[in-house]
């Protein structure tokens, strides 16, 4: 059974034992898949959108990724407190839509 490209990349960041940028984490799960030119073209944003809703992933500031597993609950959940809104027109429609 071929594995998904997700599965390759926890492979490498397991093997790594360190974050890596995703740049670099994708040539190496290209390699791996054996994606050749336009392969790593076509499913660079597939794979960008998998590591960013996967739950083992985390997210760190650069573009760099982990496993969230070694990272501290702190570290990898958002503050939303510290989210605004700073176009009044988008408060004006997220308060007709409510």
């Amino acid at each position: 059974m071929k594995k998904s490209m997700i599965d390759v990349a926890l492979d490498v960041l397991k093997e790594q034992k360190q974050p890596m940028s995703f740049i670099n984490l994708w040539t190496e799960v290209s390699k791996q898949m054996g994606f050749n030119e336009s392969q790593f073209e076509d499913n660079i944003a597939q794979f960008y959108t998998d590591l960013s809703i996967d739950g083992r992933f985390f997210s760190m500031p650069q573009n760099t990724w982990d496993l969230k597993s070694r990272h501290t609950l702190s570290e990898s959940v958002m503050d939303t407190d510290s989210i605004s809104i700073e176009d009044e027109d988008d408060v004006e429609e997220l308060e007709e839509n409510e």
